[in-house]
């Protein structure tokens, strides 16, 4: 090797020196952050999927007809600490939303990133609409979301160091993620993309990523077991994601959307980084980054996925852009940046759930409550749980010995599960829900809960109306003009039955 080409190698494998960490001001942004996700995680009630997660974590499993076991993991464990409380529930998602508010200023920082590049890139993720207020439930998003900004992190400074630890622990933050949902996988097809078209190629040759996509498979293998014995009802929750995005528009409305979870500042940022990934010549070894959200965009958009599925790669992104805006100085600059960071701040004060119940309008239809109700309704899960109570004691003393309660929904199943006392056996043909068990075929009589008598009656040889839950705050079909039926004498065994009502 020549005196040329060592020197070459000594260059390229000796880290760059990093401007010093914003510690202060980026500090006291993920505190005001924290504030703001603290003072609102106890003003609502608990969303349907927080429900759920604490209904799945009394069922501890490898894994679950929708998701993996982190969540209920978490969910279990924070109902072991604090029964019941929204605020404990909801104490993972803030502490993770902050976390990944500091690990954007890091990324930054590794760009080469000044200070003001760093407050920028923090100040943006904490005014996103979606990045900060999703903090306020735990939910598989949230988790996701920060699992990718840390693995983000974690290859963007081995780019710079190549210290390969740094590539052990992304992939070990990836095999957690796997555990949560099995989105991480297009991140790393389009990382690869991105690296066979810009390099550094020479991450391919290192064997710590290959022990670290061994490590992935390894802490996967008992999910996809279960999976397989299952029939795959993750993957065929795809389709059911797709129905549910026609309701906003479908592919038409993705990117749109997409754009504005990321906010005012943070869409600007997130196209100006795109830019200059692509362009700038300070960024050119982290080139591989600046196809990575538009190849999601396409993977997302092709498979009907949902606008916020490529939200964990917008860190990186929009902290290319403040890099590459703070880069140069200027009056207009600061003022433009100003103007968007006081109206980012705005809206995202705006969006975070402080009105009181009286300021809010109920639902219009399961569409409606699906954009606005998961941040400023109350839901009416104490009501649900009341008036099937009721129902249940409204029954003869000598029928109740074989009733069981069968929900419509997973959601209602699971507020059933955590709200419900002196009730018989919960079950729901929905979602993750109708894995959980099968009612006994010594169930002569249902409570059945729901909003449709068409798809009850043809299972019963009696169907009658005993009460009813309409909670002005609920959720359309889940807790607002929802029927409870007394269906007596099923038609069919439950252990022949029940494998074909169970629904995604």
């Amino acid at each position: 090797m020549t005196d040329t080409t060592t020197t070459q190698v000594r260059q390229r494998d000796t880290p760059k020196e990093q401007p010093p960490f914003a510690l202060a001001g980026v500090g006291a942004i993920a505190i005001v952050s924290a504030i703001a996700l603290l003072a609102s995680a106890g003003r609502y009630g608990f969303f349907g999927d927080e429900l759920y997660f604490i209904a799945a974590g009394r069922r501890l499993a490898v894994s679950y007809a929708d998701q993996g076991p982190v969540l209920p993991a978490i969910a279990r464990l924070m109902d072991l600490i604090a029964p019941e409380s929204m605020v404990a529930q909801r104490i993972p998602a803030m502490l993770v939303t902050v976390a990944a508010v500091l690990i954007s200023a890091q990324i930054a920082r590794e760009f080469g990133g000044s200070r003001n590049a760093q407050l920028l890139t923090a100040t943006a993720y904490a005014t996103s609409p979606f990045l900060l207020v999703q903090g306020t439930q735990l939910a598989t998003n949230t988790i996701d979301t920060a699992l990718w900004v840390l693995i983000s992190w974690l290859l963007i400074r081995w780019v710079r160091t190549r210290h390969d630890s740094l590539l052990l622990w992304a992939s070990l933050a990836t095999a957690v993620d796997m555990q949560v949902k099995w989105l991480i996988p297009f991140f790393w097809i389009a990382i690869a993309i991105g690296v066979v078209s810009y390099g550094p190629r020479d991450l391919f040759r290192r064997p710590a990523l290959w022990l670290g996509a061994g490590v992935v498979v390894l802490a996967t293998l008992p999910s996809l077991i279960w999976q397989a014995a299952h029939d795959w009802p993750q993957l065929r929750l795809g389709a059911v994601v797709a129905d549910e995005q026609a309701t906003i528009g479908g592919r038409y409305s993705w990117l749109p959307l997409a754009i504005a979870s990321a906010g005012l500042l943070g869409g600007v940022l997130l196209i100006y980084g795109i830019v200059a990934l692509f362009r700038w010549e300070p960024l050119r070894q982290y080139r591989f980054l600046a196809p990575l959200p538009l190849l999601l965009a396409v993977a997302f958009i092709v498979t009907d996925g949902r606008p916020y599925y490529a939200a964990g790669c917008y860190a990186a992104i929009i902290a290319a852009g403040a890099v590459r805006w703070t880069e140069k100085t200027g009056r207009p600059r600061t003022i433009i940046a100003i103007s968007m960071i006081v109206i980012s701040v705005v809206l995202v004060a705006f969006s975070m759930p402080w009105q009181s119940d009286s300021a809010i309008k109920p639902a219009k239809s399961q569409a409606d409550a699906g954009l606005s109700i998961g941040v400023y309704g109350r839901f009416g899960w104490p009501e649900l749980a009341a008036a099937t109570a009721t129902a249940y004691q409204s029954l003869p003393e000598a029928d109740r010995a074989d009733t069981v309660i069968i929900t419509d929904s997973y959601w209602q199943a699971s507020a059933l599960d955590v709200y419900g006392t002196n009730l018989p056996a919960v079950y729901s043909p929905s979602r993750g829900f109708g894995y959980f068990g099968t009612p006994p075929d010594s169930a002569t009589t249902v409570l059945w809960i729901g909003d449709d008598q068409s798809e009850v009656a043809p299972l019963f040889a009696s169907v009658t109306p005993i009460g009813r839950v309409d909670a002005r705050l609920g959720f359309p079909g889940s807790t607002r003009d929802v029927t409870i039926w007394r269906c007596d004498h099923p038609r069919t065994p439950w252990s022949e039955s029940w494998p074909n009502l169970r629904h995604l």
